[in-house]
């Protein structure tokens, strides 16, 4: 079985306010053409000057999944021994971060499990500009890529499938690049996605109000203009 029912219908705001981590996947093999369309939208995300400077690396066999495997796997290692002694407020919140953890252990444990392994890459070129007064910092490459990779797992929300943006196979992004034949001398790891038919349940991810965060007019104002009772 390569295909389920479709959720196309969600809404655009349904469909992002449930597309959350899905680290745990079962072992029904994903057909390419989902794939395909979930890179079809990839692609139609907004970059810089249009340059779409992604490129994709979808692994599906065996050898190269278990090559990228097992790299992700030391990467997390290293990443989670360098994790500060953490303090939390309440026991929801501790919880919260357990699960989390227990899941993105699961995933570096068995990624090489996933139906496949979505490698988005970007390349090592220059980016911004110069004028007489010097260089022009106009952002990251990078800002112009993640785009592209939350298209992707929106699109592949759309069809039931779940995906996790991940980012430590960086530790390790010389490596991993080697190990499925692309040059760490043109190209770093931007992020690495799998994917599959996930074995929990789509739903609001646990977030901060977006009140904690948004300023309106000047940093420190918190009044919503026009609110009731200003």
């Amino acid at each position: 079985m390569s295909e389920r029912p479709m959720e196309e219908s969600l809404g655009p705001i349904e469909m992002i306010m449930t597309t959350r981590a899905m680290r745990r996947f079962t072992d029904e093999p994903v057909a390419p053409e989902l794939i395909r369309r979930c890179l079809a939208a990839a692609q139609q995300a907004p970059s810089g000057g249009n340059v779409q400077p992604q490129q994709y690396l979808v692994l599906t066999e065996p050898a190269p999944k278990e090559a990228i495997g097992n790299l992700y796997r030391r990467a997390f290692d290293r990443y989670e021994a360098s994790l500060p002694e953490r303090t939390f407020r309440n026991d929801d919140q501790r919880q919260s971060w357990e699960r989390t953890s227990r899941a993105s252990r699961h995933l570096a444990d068995h990624l090489a499990e996933a139906p496949a392994i979505v490698l988005f890459l970007q390349p090592l070129i220059p980016w911004g500009g110069r004028d007489a007064d010097g260089s022009l910092d106009i952002g990251r490459l990078d800002a112009s890529v993640y785009p592209a990779v939350q298209n992707f797992c929106l699109a592949a929300r759309s069809l039931g499938l779940g995906t996790a943006l991940t980012t430590v196979i960086r530790v390790l992004g010389t490596e991993a690049l080697e190990a499925v034949g692309v040059s760490p001398a043109e190209y770093e790891i931007a992020a690495l996605v799998p994917v599959g038919w996930p074995t929990g349940h789509f739903g609001v991810a646990p977030r901060k109000p977006p009140e904690k965060a948004t300023h309106w007019d000047r940093w420190g104002n918190r009044d919503v203009p026009g609110a009731s009772g200003q």
